[in-house]
């Protein structure tokens, strides 16, 4: 696909694209204001005293962050939570994360809750219940060995003051001794004091680390605060986001029915699936009944009836040295508009001042007939039933000059094989006496045999397809059963295309409008007076004097 196949199919999408953001947006914009504010409280606590130490270790550390790591997982633990809850007097916990700061022996307790209070109570609660996990929890036996500890720790302190003072007096008197033996049992008595002391420090560095714990212990470092800025949800993220899905569901949505699409859309389409060109491009016909689709009567400075003369003239440059005298229009499926087409394609040749004569071959479902409003009580089928091989008197001739059609007459029930008769080549080499170009409007290829036969017997066949609505193997295979009995399809008509703006078609369907806002007719009237007088056939016939005639 390339780059402006993939720019057309946003272009023809964009409504879709826009609509499904638009209510991507607005979807997301009221389930959010629904939603209700989110708080978040945070509780830190720290594994180990390293930062008590002033001479911690490398491996404290170390462990300290390993202990961490353990620590945290057992926060998400059920116990952790469930003594939480029972604690609170709580049956549920909101949602709360548990994670480490790197490289610390920190571990921070997050809940998220849509009640402050609550949040920072189980924030706070889950701390407390994580501590009492670890061997720092105050138990009474251990609370007791604490009071113990303590007492022995002033016990040490009082000795320690005292050996240091009786150390320093010692020293004092020292120095005024001369006795030797007096100096040598004083410097005794100072090295045993040393000693005992170093006994007393070691003691109590010992008490001291029983009292203020190890590795192993849990404290918090910085409680829950109450929040009050709410930290979700985030409404304005929420709402891109939403539209952002939505928009991009809604390109993927485009491009995937783009790519199923397997109709026929543009010239382009014609000629990469059928290797045809394309004649002519023909935009949806307002309407309801066959004669007000007759536009090349009704408005001929239309950019439609433009396009007919568009059609006409490469018809004629089709074959240029060899023009079709006799030329067939068909469809692959029914609804196409290859009535419509050839009806219109009569009228602008006929308007060149060529003579016309319009045959409706279609014996199943004919509409010729409507288009002009004739009658349809005699035509082909009574000229070939009677056994004659001449058109005249069944020929019925229209106010268009140059202009006339053979009905289809009444239905027979073997609708092939009377077109494939002898009467029938006979029939059309007469019609072809009297007039410049015998159009013949076919049943469609793939529906019956009748186009396959009609095909054999002119000197050229004009494919109609609808715009967005003929598929591609159906179009194919109609060309190819119309070649397979050696027909020449000189090109296909592609229908009912939708004006957009870009390309020629555009222009003349700007050009349409432009026109009709300064047409002196129906001066004066309101936007529904003036539609109604160009649906009514009365509107093509004030531009053709002595309206339709009725003919034969």
């Amino acid at each position: 696909m390339e780059l402006k196949q993939y720019f057309n199919t946003i272009r023809k999408w964009w409504w879709l694209i826009a609509a499904s953001t638009l209510v991507a947006m607005i979807s997301s914009f009221i389930a959010v204001q629904q939603q209700p504010s989110l708080y978040r409280a945070k509780t830190t606590l720290m594994v180990g005293r390293s930062l008590a130490d002033p001479n911690p270790t490398g491996n404290d550390v170390w462990l300290g962050q390993q202990l961490a790591q353990t620590y945290a997982e057992i926060a998400k633990r059920q116990p952790v939570q469930e003594a939480t809850k029972q604690a609170l007097g709580l049956t549920w916990l909101p949602q709360y994360n548990v994670s480490l700061v790197p490289n610390t022996q920190l571990i921070e307790i997050s809940v998220v809750d849509t009640v402050p209070e609550r949040a920072q109570a189980v924030a706070n609660e889950l701390a407390q219940q994580l501590i009492e996990q670890s061997p720092s929890a105050p138990e009474r036996q251990q609370q007791e060995r604490r009071d113990f500890v303590n007492r022995q720790l002033q016990e040490i302190e009082k000795a320690i003051d005292d050996t240091n003072a009786r150390i320093q007096d010692l020293k004092q008197q020292l120095a005024n001794m001369f006795s030797a033996r007096q100096i040598a049992d004083t410097q005794n008595q100072i090295a045993a004091l040393e000693q005992k002391l170093n006994t007393y420090q070691a003691n109590y560095a010992q008490l001291l680390t029983f009292l203020e714990g190890g590795i192993n212990t849990l404290s918090v470092v910085e409680p829950a605060a109450l929040p009050t800025t709410p930290v979700g949800p985030n409404r304005g993220m929420t709402v891109l986001l939403a539209a952002a899905i939505g928009f991009l569901l809604a390109l993927g949505a485009a491009f995937l029915m783009d790519y199923l699409d397997d109709t026929l859309k543009n010239p382009d389409d014609i000629k990469a699936a059928m290797e045809a060109s394309t004649l002519g491009a023909i935009t949806v016909i307002e309407g309801e009944t066959p004669d007000q689709k007759l536009v090349t009567a009704l408005h001929p400075k239309s950019p439609t009836a433009e396009a007919y003369r568009i059609l006409r003239t490469n018809i004629q440059f089709s074959a240029l040295d060899n023009p079709p005298r006799t030329l067939m229009a068909t469809s692959p499926n029914p609804g196409e508009g290859k009535s419509t087409t050839l009806a219109n394609l009569g009228v602008v040749m006929a308007q060149q001042g060529q003579r016309v004569i319009l045959v409706d071959t279609d014996l199943r479902r004919p509409t010729l007939h409507r288009f002009f409003g004739l009658p349809n009580s005699v035509g082909l089928t009574t000229a070939l039933l009677q056994g004659t091989s001449v058109a005249d008197g069944f020929l019925q001739p229209t106010r268009i000059e140059n202009l006339s059609v053979l009905t289809s007459g009444p239905l027979p029930p073997n609708p092939a094989e009377l077109i494939g008769s002898e009467r029938f080549a006979a029939l059309l080499e007469d019609l072809k006496q009297q007039a410049d170009v015998v159009l013949l409007d076919s049943p469609p290829a793939l529906a019956v045999t009748d186009a396959a036969i009609l095909a054999r017997q002119v000197d050229g066949v004009l494919m109609v397809v609808e715009a967005g609505g003929t598929r591609r193997p159906l179009a194919v295979n109609a060309k190819d059963a119309l070649e397979k009995v050696g027909a020449k399809v000189l090109g296909v008509v592609l229908n009912r295309l939708q004006p957009r703006g870009d390309g020629y078609y555009y222009y003349y369907y700007y050009y349409y409008h432009q026109y009709y806002a300064h047409d002196d007719e129906g001066k004066g009237e309101n936007d529904s007076q003036r539609r109604r007088r160009k649906q009514k056939p009365e509107g093509w016939r004030r531009l053709l004097p002595g309206g339709l005639g009725s003919g034969r």
